[in-house]
């Protein structure tokens, strides 16, 4: 019988450096077809893009497009005032109505004082307005004399005489709440005629400039 021979861990390390090593098979990688479009910009040259503008300087352009116009370009047509009308003209022609005339504050001043005995603030704007109290009716009047001012300032005649109109409403609506009768009003006006502005001032009672806490007054 053959015996078999134990190899020492020296003889072991020999075989198995012995062994040869198979090198390994590279693949070839697959190419990818690309269109035509895809080819013609991936040819094509990257355009270079324009600098961003600094900081500072998107900073002055916005100053510049805040400030007014030059004034030798045109005002736009929104702020042109129209072409003014001749003395005695009116805004609102054709424009005849029965009653116009300066009694129909009178007849506004009742009719305002009857919806504020009424107190029906389903059906009538004024009473509903004089029961939201004193500073708010103050406030509209406050409101309709700033749009009557800038119809004005624009020049714009016809949108005036209607914002005057609304005015002169809620100037109703303010001696209707503060118990004012447009006799006392009227006495008033009556009681400045013949008589100076400047001497109207001068004799104005000076608790109104206490109050005012200003000497400045118009």
């Amino acid at each position: 019988m053959a015996k078999t021979v134990k190899q020492g861990p020296a003889g072991a390390a020999k075989a198995k450096a012995a062994k040869p090593k198979l090198p390994k098979a590279k693949l070839p990688k697959p190419k990818l077809k690309l269109s035509k479009a895809a080819e013609a910009k991936r040819s094509k040259p990257a355009e270079a893009k324009p600098p961003k503008p600094a900081k500072a300087q998107r900073k002055s352009a916005k100053v510049a497009a805040a400030l007014p116009l030059p004034a030798t370009l045109p005002a736009p047509e929104m702020l042109r005032a129209p072409r003014a009308l001749s003395a005695g003209a009116s805004a609102l022609q054709p424009y005849a109505v029965d009653g116009a005339e300066a009694t129909v504050l009178d007849t506004l001043w009742q009719t305002v004082e009857s919806r504020r005995q009424a107190g029906d603030t389903a059906t009538s704007h004024s009473a509903r307005l004089l029961s939201r109290g004193t500073p708010k009716v103050a406030q509209k009047l406050g409101e309709e004399a700033v749009e009557c001012v800038i119809e004005a300032t624009l020049g714009n005649r016809q949108a005036t005489v209607l914002e005057s109109a609304d005015l002169l409403y809620h100037l109703v609506v303010v001696w209707v709440d503060a118990g004012i009768a447009p006799a006392e009003v009227w006495a008033e006006l009556a009681r400045r005629q013949g008589i100076s502005g400047i001497a109207e001032k001068a004799a104005r009672p000076k608790a109104l400039v206490r109050a005012a806490n200003t000497s400045k007054l118009p």
